[in-house]
């Protein structure tokens, strides 16, 4: 079992379907949000009591899959490069 079997499930009476952190409704991204925001491990358990190093891990293996299988949309790219730099 890998670490998104694991850790990671989607239920459609859960969080709108929202992927989230098994046992949990926790969702994946509030912690890609907070690992984009430079909060470290340690914070993110503080935060949430209930995840592992291993949950944290298993989002950002989450997030490398689907953009592994998805292209990117090249409407996306025109957006950000119209936005200014930061």
């Amino acid at each position: 079992m890998d670490l998104i079997e694991r850790y990671i499930s989607v239920n459609p009476e859960i969080c709108h379907g929202k992927p989230c952190f098994t046992g949990t409704r926790i969702m994946v991204y509030l912690i890609l949000e907070l690992l984009e925001a430079d909060a470290t491990v340690a914070e993110i358990r503080e935060a949430y009591p209930a995840l592992t190093p291993e949950h944290v891990k298993a989002a950002l293996h989450y997030a490398a899959r689907v953009l592994e299988e998805r292209e990117l949309d090249p409407a996306f790219l025109k957006l950000r490069d119209a936005l200014p730099a930061r």
